[in-house]
């Protein structure tokens, strides 16, 4: 597993290892508003996460996940906040995402 220091570093060295889509995570699934891939929690891996806190703020806690299809052909990178600016998303996505914690 790499090791980054920051978010930008952990995006960046992603990308130079494939991870290109840029994922949102659309309450059940995970979506790329550029390209329209959509994936359901059934249909992605989740290769690595890198978590972040803020340095002035513990609770500011960002979370950088390397995402793979199901059949490796897809791959990207979502980014999350958690806590108070943590996105809305389903059970399905909280179990799978949590379990990577």
């Amino acid at each position: 597993m790499f090791t980054y220091d920051t978010v930008v570093e952990a995006l960046n060295g992603l990308r130079s290892r494939g991870f290109t889509i840029d994922f949102n995570i659309a309450f059940d699934k995970l979506i790329c508003n550029r390209t329209g891939i959509c994936l359901n929690p059934s249909e992605f891996e989740i290769v690595d996460v890198y978590r972040f806190e803020g340095d002035t703020n513990p609770s500011d806690e960002d979370a950088v996940y390397a995402i793979s299809s199901s059949d490796g052909k897809v791959k990207g990178v979502i980014m999350t906040a958690f806590g108070t600016y943590a996105d809305s998303i389903s059970a399905d996505m909280l179990k799978k995402l949590s379990m990577h914690s």
